[in-house]
This record gives C-alpha cells, sequence and structure tokens, in this order.
C-alpha cells in the first residue's frame, strides 16, 4: 500500500498493492498498522454505500460539529472527488485537491476533519464507499455551492445534476459555521 501526500495537508491518496491472476484480483484496502504508520485514522465507526448515474455532483458537504474524516474509494465506475481546504486560519483555506477515482486504479482518498468533500460522477454509473471517522448527525449537515468561482474546482462538467438542498449551498465566503486552523 502506498500512501501520498497531497498538496492539502492531512488530504491522502492511498494505493493498494494489488494481486491479480487468472482467478480475478486481491488487494487490502485498509491495514491498521499502515494507517497509523501514515498518520492516517484507524478507528472508523460508520460505512456509507452511495449509487449514482453519471453526471451526478454529491457536494460539496461537511460537518462542523460532529466533524467527519472520510476515507473514500469507487466500488464500480469512476468520480472525480474533491476535498477542500475549509479550516478557517490554513495557509491552504478554500484550495481544493481532485483524484480521479476508479475501479481500475483502485485508489482511495482521505480526506481530513475540516474539509468539504464532493464528487462528479464520471461514469455510466458509480458506486462510492467511503468510512467514517463519526457518526452522520442530520442536524449537523453544511455545505459550499459546487461552482463557488473563489474555490474553483475544475469538475470538466458543466451541467451536473444536483439535489435541491445542494443547488441552494451557499458559497465558502458566506458560511457562518467554518471549523478553525
Amino acid at each position: 500500500m502506498i500512501v501520498k501526500n497531497t498538496s492539502l495537508d492531512g488530504v491522502k491518496i492511498i494505493t493498494p498493492t494489488v494481486f491479480e491472476d487468472e482467478r480475478g484480483y486481491f488487494f487490502e484496502s485498509y491495514k491498521t498498522p499502515i494507517f497509523k504508520n501514515n498518520e492516517l485514522p484507524i478507528n472508523f465507526v460508520q460505512d456509507n454505500e452511495v449509487k449514482s448515474t453519471k453526471g451526478v455532483l454529491r457536494g460539496l458537504h461537511y460537518q462542523f460539529n460532529r466533524p467527519q474524516g472520510k476515507l473514500v474509494r469507487v466500488v464500480s465506475g469512476s468520480i472525480l472527488d474533491v476535498a477542500v481546504d475549509i479550516r478557517k486560519g490554513s495557509p491552504t483555506f478554500g484550495q481544493s485537491e481532485i483524484v480521479h477515482l476508479t475501479v481500475e486504479n483502485r485508489k482511495m482518498l482521505y480526506i481530513p476533519e475540516g474539509f468539504a468533500h464532493g464528487y462528479l460522477v464520471t461514469s455510466s454509473e458509480s458506486i462510492v464507499i467511503y468510512k467514517c471517522t463519526d457518526i452522520y448527525d442530520p442536524n449537523d449537515q453544511y455545505g459550499i455551492i459546487w461552482n463557488d468561482e473563489t474555490i474553483g474546482v475544475d469538475w470538466t462538467y458543466d451541467s451536473p445534476i444536483l439535489s435541491e438542498k445542494d443547488l441552494m449551498l451557499p458559497a465558502l465566503n458566506d458560511q457562518q459555521f467554518l471549523p478553525e486552523y
């Protein structure tokens, strides 16, 4: 397993070692000692699975009172996965990291607490699973509009499919609740 730091402190790309033969493949998607040695969390408390069709954009979401670190991977299809630093006082505040996660490359992205997260489905459909470091609280959901010009994420897609809720999200500069660095 290879763990690579990104331009955003704490956001990491994890690439498992895959063993393939005529029967199929095998890889470890999580291993406590490797995660511990690479300053990744080892106590995940919730797993989520999401199926979406091409062009669906989910995000950019975050939690404030019960922040969640998320370990994201694709088990079917492909996505552009995005982490945005929303920690007030951070030297990379408002900057983003975009990683192409696919069933073929088997990469995973870890997005720590204090970051907004979203993704765009680039295949005909996708299934995304992600582990969370805290339990989801429906009363603690916040978000940033997907096309916020101050963040400038290049989604490579002009007309994504968004939920009504995600269409109404404010810009980063209009957020009332942001974590401290």
